[in-house]
């Protein structure tokens, strides 16, 4: 299943997730930065995605209340809650 995730407060503009059975396949940022969104997706690959959710959820980008981790955490909640 791949899931499409609009993010809020954060410079990405789009989050793409591939789940199968639970287990992150692929996740792909538009926009953000580059470098740390590449790395984020590539350690979340194989994972499942309760476990990512845990352990992203409630991070914070400076002085903003959200980051793309937490939202990536977002988009794996309503992704789970879509099956």
């Amino acid at each position: 299943m791949t899931y499409q995730f609009k993010p809020r407060g954060v410079c990405a503009r789009g989050i793409s997730i591939e789940l199968d059975g639970g287990i992150i396949r692929r996740v792909r940022f538009d926009g953000g930065c580059a470098g740390n969104l590449t790395g984020i997706s590539k350690l979340v690959e194989g994972m499942r995605a309760e476990d990512v959710i845990e352990k992203f959820k409630g991070t914070r980008c400076g002085y903003k209340a959200t980051s793309c981790p937490d939202q990536l955490s977002l988009a794996l909640e309503e992704a789970l809650s879509a099956k």
